[in-house]
């Protein structure tokens, strides 16, 4: 487990661009921590690492964003989602046993559907307090 505390979007996102060169193809980043915390920003600089040319969106409304890069990125919200079994149906564990990396917003909502390996990254802190981010790595 490593922990570091950022102090602006950019180091967040620079924190996510440093895991994203350690990841590879399987691996599921699971993103936790209130609402406003910067998981989308850590997420924006996990896509940027892992070569994604645009700018990650939230896919809140739409659940899943897939995006190009040095691998295929698969990026889930699963803010809005009501239950486990909407989760399965969106075909998660095709995503998570794929040639890709999953990262998953809010996973705390899907908790007994990742997988053993998967990379748990938990933010607190909001507005313009620094954010207090702990990685905890699965088992590969």
């Amino acid at each position: 487990m490593t922990s570091a505390t950022t102090h602006s979007p950019e180091e967040t996102q620079a924190l996510g661009a440093r895991l994203a060169e350690r990841l590879k193809p399987g691996d599921v980043v699971a993103l936790t921590g209130e609402l406003g915390a910067g998981k989308t920003c850590f997420t924006q600089g996990l896509a940027r690492g892992l070569g994604v040319a645009g700018r990650a969106v939230s896919p809140t409304f739409v659940l899943i964003n897939e995006y190009r890069g040095r691998l295929p990125v698969h990026h889930v919200d699963a803010y809005r989602t009501e239950s486990l079994t909407e989760l399965l149906d969106l075909g998660l564990e095709e995503l998570f046993s794929g040639d890709g990396v999953t990262i998953v917003e809010w996973a705390d909502k899907l908790v007994p559907l990742l997988p053993p390996h998967t990379i748990h990254v938990h933010i607190e802190g909001v507005g313009d307090e620094p954010r207090h981010i702990t990685v905890s790595n699965g088992g590969r």
